[in-house]
């Protein structure tokens, strides 16, 4: 049975899936090409991978009250540290180079988000106008890495992180099953999703309780922070370059719209996870779903911002509950008009 929180968020995802199915039969057709799987479906998952992992990291964040609009930046700085060292190389193929240059982009990725923690928990400043120091210096910092131009690399190794294949699925994939089950064991089979929950409900009592608050808040801005840098090593990956401008671009606004669309609220408190994995899902098919059916480039956000709004309208219960309320409202008036003429 589905739980009542992915109800609509599965029906939304599943009336994407008719449509595209409708409009092009072959929608839901996969190959099998030299030992790899290709289909729309297959590319909804991989190109939607780094927006998952965002989107994960943002859902802790969230839980607590916060928010993280840097996301965005650090996927360009992880994509951009990792191209310059490698094309730093004597020989960019070389396995333990592309080790170095993960291990060195993950880790700044990492202190990134420690550093959002710290402004957040330490300093106190909020978390909008913390994550927006970083969101604004990130990005100037992605383009000083890249020197304004877009680093190329031709690492076979590299690429295998973002266009690599395994047991006939993309790599990608699997990065991002690993992931989620770890985020999913870490706050569902520990007491850390019980914390989260706690300090983004009520902070103070969870402090007078003996959680360690801000030790909760600086671990999940490290987490969305390290999901970041992932979501960029496998962007970067992927075009085999590194583009500190435009790599990451508005990632941040459909991670929250990810988050909001599966269930978990900007109030924080309770989060959904799975919520989360289709509302990304939902928005990387509706992408897909608007370049298929020819929709204009210039008009492109335009008609996505419509559909979000639609599906955030549809899954809330009080507007629900308000247009229920009219359509009894008048459906009562026709009434009471036709038994007035008999």
């Amino acid at each position: 049975m589905v739980r009542h929180h992915l109800f609509w968020p599965l029906t939304v995802l599943g009336v994407l899936l008719l449509f595209n199915l409708l409009y092009s039969p072959d929608f839901f057709s996969i190959k099998l090409r030299d030992g790899h799987l290709y289909g729309s479906l297959i590319d909804i998952l991989n190109f939607g991978s780094p927006l998952i992992l965002v989107a994960i990291g943002m859902t802790l964040v969230i839980a607590t009250k916060g928010i993280d609009l840097s996301v965005g930046s650090v996927v360009a700085i992880a994509g951009a540290i990792s191209c310059l060292l490698i094309s730093k190389g004597s020989e960019q193929d070389s396995l333990s180079l592309v080790f170095i240059a993960v291990g060195v982009s993950l880790a700044l990725s990492i202190v990134l988000g420690i550093w959002n923690g710290f402004l957040v928990a330490g300093v106190g400043i909020q978390p909008i106008i913390a994550t927006l120091i970083l969101m604004v210096a990130g990005r100037g910092l992605a383009q000083l890495i890249t020197g304004g131009q877009i680093i190329t690399v031709s690492s076979a190794s590299y690429k295998y992180i973002g266009a690599g294949s395994l047991a006939t699925l993309p790599f990608s994939i699997f990065i991002v099953a690993i992931v989620v089950i770890i985020a999913a064991v870490l706050t569902r089979k520990t007491a850390l999703g019980l914390f989260i929950e706690s300090v983004g409900c009520k902070p103070t009592a969870s402090h007078l309780a003996g959680i360690r608050s801000k030790t909760v808040l600086l671990a999940v801005y490290m987490f969305c922070g390290l999901c970041a840098g992932i979501a960029g090593l496998i962007l970067s990956s992927n075009v085999s370059s590194a583009d500190g401008n435009n790599a990451g671009l508005w990632y941040e606004l459909d991670a929250i719209l990810a988050v909001v669309i599966g269930g978990t609220s900007l109030n924080g408190g309770r989060f959904y996870l799975m919520g989360t994995l289709i509302g990304a899902l939902i928005i990387q098919t509706l992408t897909t779903t608007i370049y298929m059916i020819g929709v204009p480039p210039e008009i492109t956000l335009v008609v996505k911002a419509f559909v979000v709004l639609a599906v955030c309208l549809i899954q809330s219960e009080q507007f629900r509950k308000t247009l229920m309320q009219r359509w009894k409202t008048r459906h009562y008036s026709a009434e009471r008009e036709v038994k007035q003429h008999v």
